[in-house]
Formats: C-alpha cells, sequence, structure tokens
C-alpha cells in the first residue's frame, strides 16, 4: 500500500441539545462533503436531551438540506451516551451549553475529543451556532455549519 492510498479514518458526532436541528444538519453536510472528498470518516449527531429520541429532523432543517442538496430524512433524533466518548475521535458542540453539559458527562481523560464546531472558523465573530428552532434562521444556521464542517473536514482529512 502507497502513502497515497493510506486514508486515516476518523469519527465525528455533532451534538446539540434535541438532536432535531443544528446537529442533524451538521451531520448531513458532514456526510456529503465526506462522500464527495472520498475520505472514509464516521459521522453522526446527537443531542443531550432525550426529548425528541426517535424523531426526524425538523421539517425545517429537512427542507433547507433539500434546497441545498443534502438529504437528512435517513436520521433519527438520539441521545447522547456515554459509550459515545469512547467510539468517536472528534465530538464537536453546536454551543456552550451543550459544550459544558458534554464535559459533565465526560469520562476521565475524554476532554480532549470535545470542542465548539465554530471554533474551526476563528475569523467568524460568532462563537455558537444559533438555535433556530424557535426562530427562522435556517438558511443562516445552513451557511455557518456548512463553512465550519468544510473547515473541520480539511483539519482532520488534510
Amino acid at each position: 500500500m502507497t502513502q497515497e492510498s493510506v486514508v486515516m479514518t476518523q469519527s465525528i458526532l455533532f451534538v446539540c441539545l434535541g438532536n432535531i436541528c443544528r446537529s442533524p444538519t451538521a451531520e448531513g453536510i458532514m456526510r456529503g462533503l465526506v462522500q464527495s472528498a472520498g475520505v472514509e470518516i464516521e459521522v453522526d449527531s446527537a443531542g443531550t436531551s432525550g426529548w425528541h429520541n426517535g424523531a426526524l429532523p425538523d421539517r425545517r432543517s429537512m427542507a433547507e438540506a433539500a434546497r441545498r442538496g443534502y438529504d437528512l430524512s435517513g436520521q433519527r433524533s438520539r441521545q447522547m451516551v456515554v459509550q459515545d466518548f469512547a467510539r468517536f475521535d472528534l465530538i464537536l458542540a453546536m454551543d456552550r451549553s451543550n459544550f459544558h453539559n458534554l464535559q459533565a458527562m465526560a469520562p476521565s481523560g475524554a476532554g480532549g475529543k470535545l470542542g465548539l464546531l465554530l471554533d474551526y472558523l476563528p475569523d467568524q465573530p460568532l462563537r455558537e451556532v444559533p438555535d433556530p428552532y424557535y426562530e427562522d434562521g435556517f438558511d443562516r444556521v445552513f451557511d455557518l455549519i456548512e463553512a465550519a464542517c468544510r473547515a473541520v473536514l480539511a483539519d482532520v482529512a488534510g
């Protein structure tokens, strides 16, 4: 096997509160980017709450995703579990509140896997992906998440 044919396999988990808007959006975008790039990276999403377990992504997220060529229809909401810390190499929260929730549940030594998604866009003034659930900012949220996912992919597959 040549150096060029060796592909580093990573796994990334995106996390928000309910796993119906922001984190499934990130999962869908990253899956599309990974597929286009031809790299092998496991991608998933979860919520720190279990309020929507088993639910499809929000219909507004699914509509914006479809408009941009991404498909979220195969996703179902799930709650983050402690085993996810062993399963994933990188766990990215959409906001500080969920980041702190992840820190609180992280086993010893797993804190280095945690980050905020928008930290991959250091020139972006926002540090948290806004939650569009109660507002109507799905297009703006997609713009932020798509740019950040491109930067994550460049970093981990680089």
